[in-house]
């Protein structure tokens, strides 16, 4: 790291913006495989909030890869700077009193914890979402046609195939999409934001 910077606090303080914006921010990190339901309910959370004037943004997996981890690939080393990136970009989002909703696999344990670290560190809220549905499910929805070309041997270090994913141990919201349709997930997430005094 450049010895050469220092860092520069807000000109206004975290309760003070929250009180301002009237909401706290919270980072909302959905994880799961492939063809789960992670992008599908993180953009109808998206849009119930909005609708019920929340300050809301959404940071979807494959958007990133289009500019700011353009520069990235797929294999281990790229996925876990590629959430670094993502748990740093939503922490200032979340910073600025955001409902953060972030859609990644985010496949190994230890950079979700990272990410959640990097909150719980400037005191920040974080929700691990567990969109969870068996691999045979997916495979099954497989909409962008990804594991028939992993199973074919066309991309290398396809998550739940190739390369491993490894399940949340501790979620704080677990969302079987195999057991409920979008709008159940949603109830289920804005639920616990309700109970946990983020709406």
């Amino acid at each position: 790291m450049a010895t050469n910077i220092t860092f520069h606090p807000g000109s206004v303080n975290p309760g003070e913006r929250s009180e301002l914006l009237k909401q706290r921010g919270v980072t909302i990190w959905l994880t799961g495989l492939s063809a789960s339901g992670k992008s599908t309910i993180a953009c109808a959370l998206e849009q119930a909030l909005l609708h019920h004037g929340k300050f809301a943004y959404r940071l979807d997996g494959d958007n990133i890869r289009f500019g700011l981890n353009k520069d990235l690939g797929f294999d281990e080393q790229s996925r876990v700077e590629n959430i670094r990136r993502i748990g740093e970009v939503a922490k200032l989002f979340t910073d600025a009193s955001c409902i953060t909703i972030t859609a990644f696999i985010s496949p190994y344990c230890v950079d979700r914890q990272t990410a959640r670290e990097l909150h719980e560190a400037a005191k920040l809220g974080f929700v691990e979402v567990f969109v969870d549905a068996p691999l045979s499910v997916v495979e099954q929805r497989d909409p962008k046609g990804l594991y028939r070309k992993a199973r074919a041997g066309e991309i290398k270090e396809f998550t739940g195939v190739s390369a491993p994913y490894e399940a949340p141990e501790k979620p704080e919201v677990h969302v079987r999409t195999d057991e409920c349709d979008v709008t159940q997930a949603v109830k289920v997430i804005t639920e616990y934001l309700v109970a946990n005094d983020y709406l």
